[in-house]
């Protein structure tokens, strides 16, 4: 008996399968699934790029709410966005050339100096008394050359009258050669002494911020001193000023296209509303093999100083412009597993579209192939959409206007 309940249970569960099975579409209408088929959804390219948990479930509470923007042709600028250091064109230390006493400082630490600006000064007193002597030296010397040329001359009109000897001649002769070489030496003195002279007034070698002065007036100071008290301070020229940066190889070629056209131009982003423009100036000449990229360098404009040598900044590279790009807000960009894709909005019906990107650059992806201009795509509410859904949609509202920034003092 208990056989024939187990068979009869088992007939009974082989109907209401089968039955169900054969009317395997209605059901999924009224429980509110996707009615398409497997084999359907794996041959479309939309739902293979779709995410998994997203296939074959429809909206069971009506049209899913989306904002939408539409496909609009713009200029868009071509830029290569880097990490930069901010360099110094010229660093240069300030060391005595002469062992000597610091007398005066005319310069405050961190000032903004110019070139030729006298920075220090050193006891000169000992070199302006070795410049007085030779100095008297020197004239002594013009006096006998002056000397010996009459008594060369004198020499010359006796030989002629036949009153003078060859002898006589020609002594006079080697003696004004000598007191000339003697001149020359002392003038050469001279001027050594004038160098030593010029070293003790230590002038600004190029326009720039100083840094700290580790020495005070008084202090004795060795050229043989290599210490960090040995150098007096340190300019640092600011304007212009280098950023330096490292790009992936695979933009070479394209820099290098810009470059042979004019200057490529380079913005340091200070912040949103701030860049500093400038140009790139050196290009490396080998590419590094361990990290695969190129080290270039930009001239960027700094009156307002608010770069600073070491500082880390982002740069960017702007290699020229497309006039007719298309341009998406970053978010309407998904990713699946096939790809990047956007849900295009046609008749209120989502569709799921796998698009090519060509690059991101400020919160905006452009799109190089999969949209049209005029088109409509979903930039809010692709959590509850799956291809072919229902959707109402609204225009994304505009930007509200960035505060402007506050009076700088």
């Amino acid at each position: 008996m208990s056989f024939v309940r187990w068979a009869v249970l088992a007939v009974v569960v082989v109907v209401v399968c089968g039955t169900a099975w054969q009317y395997r579409t209605e059901v999924a209408q009224k429980l509110g699934l996707a009615t398409a088929s497997a084999a359907e959804q794996s041959s479309s390219p939309a739902a293979s790029a779709q995410p998994q948990g997203r296939r074959g479930r429809a909206n069971p509470g009506g049209p899913v709410p989306v904002v939408i923007t539409t496909v609009t042709p713009k200029s868009m600028q071509i830029l290569i966005e880097a990490v930069g250091t901010v360099q110094a064109i010229a660093s240069i230390q300030l060391k005595s050339r002469i062992d000597s006493q610091l007398m005066k400082v005319h310069v405050q630490e961190g000032a903004l100096v110019k070139e030729g600006d006298l920075l220090f000064e050193l006891d000169a007193r000992t070199l302006k008394a070795q410049l007085a002597q030779i100095e008297a030296q020197v004239r002594k010397d013009k006096a006998q050359v002056e000397q010996a040329k009459r008594d060369s001359s004198r020499a010359d009109d006796l030989l002629t009258k036949g009153a003078g000897t060859v002898v006589t001649r020609d002594n006079n002769v080697t003696n004004l050669k000598a007191l000339e070489a003697q001149l020359e030496s002392d003038e050469a003195m001279r001027q050594n002494i004038l160098t030593q002279i010029s070293y003790t007034e230590i002038k600004a070698p190029v326009s720039g911020r100083i840094g700290s002065i580790p020495n005070k007036a008084g202090t004795t100071l060795r050229v043989a001193d290599n210490t960090a008290t040995g150098v007096l301070a340190i300019i640092n020229q600011v304007d212009p000023i280098f950023v330096s940066f490292a790009i992936p190889q695979v933009f070479l070629p394209d820099l290098r296209a810009a470059m042979a056209k004019g200057d490529v131009k380079v913005n340091a982003v200070i912040d949103d509303n701030r860049r500093q423009p400038g140009t790139i100036a050196f290009l490396e000449n080998t590419v590094d093999p361990m990290t695969g990229t190129i080290t270039a360098k930009a001239r960027i404009q700094n009156d307002n100083e608010v770069l600073w040598p070491g500082q880390f900044i982002k740069a960017e590279i702007v290699l020229g412009v497309e006039p007719n790009a298309l341009a998406l807000p970053a978010a309407a960009v998904q990713l699946g597993p096939q790809g990047p894709y956007v849900f295009v909005v046609k008749d209120n019906v989502a569709e799921l579209r796998p698009i090519t990107v060509s690059r991101s650059q400020g919160g905006e992806t452009v799109v190089s192939g999969g949209l049209k201009p005029g088109e409509q795509v979903v930039v809010e509410g692709h959590l509850r959409l799956v291809n072919g859904a229902p959707v109402s949609a609204r225009p994304a509202a505009p930007e509200a206007p960035k505060p402007a920034a506050p009076p700088r003092g």
